[in-house]
């Protein structure tokens, strides 16, 4: 009982947007477990700070996660990571957006994790080039920079996709 009362609104936070936030892990992470372990530690100093933090709960455990996001990358430079390969979805339907979305993925794990909190913020969580500086606690023109370095290293990473593989509706558009 005394735990309800000193975490209020946490359960109701967790339950609503659990999902979304471990997408954006999943995205920031390159791989469900990462994106687990990466989303609990988000939590425990969300539940540190619980009664310090004011207004909303739900940006500061997504800043949190960001931050740690970048801030693992320091200590790989230590230490080689290596990614596995992003999973599945839960059950997979077979469709080619399915496919295309899970090569997405994994190209976006690609990428060095700073380029990869801009993206995620930019274009996962369609934040402006304003609020992303703000999350990530830098200026704009920093995010400017790393999401247009992002973006052309996803067009690398993507321009060796086959066309000629694509089936023939893919193209009937063009």
């Amino acid at each position: 009982m005394r735990w309800r009362k000193s975490f209020e609104g946490l359960d109701t936070l967790v339950a609503e947007r659990g999902e979304a936030l471990l997408a954006t892990a999943v995205l920031l992470t390159g791989s469900r477990a990462a994106a687990e372990d990466l989303l609990q530690a988000a939590l425990e100093r969300l539940m540190r700070h619980w009664n310090r933090v004011r207004g909303d709960k739900e940006g500061y455990l997504r800043r949190t996660m960001y931050h740690l996001a970048i801030d693992q990358w320091r200590s790989r430079k230590r230490r080689p990571e290596v990614l596995a390969s992003v999973e599945p979805p839960g059950r997979s339907d077979g469709t080619d957006a399915l496919d295309l979305r899970q090569a997405l993925v994994q190209a976006v794990a690609t990428l060095p994790p700073r380029q990869r909190a801009v993206l995620v913020l930019r274009y996962w969580e369609q934040m402006s080039e304003a609020e992303a500086a703000e999350t990530l606690g830098c200026s704009i023109g920093t995010v400017k920079s790393t999401a247009s370095r992002g973006l052309s290293r996803l067009r690398e990473v993507t321009a060796a996709w086959a066309v000629d593989d694509a089936p023939a509706w893919k193209g009937a558009g063009r």
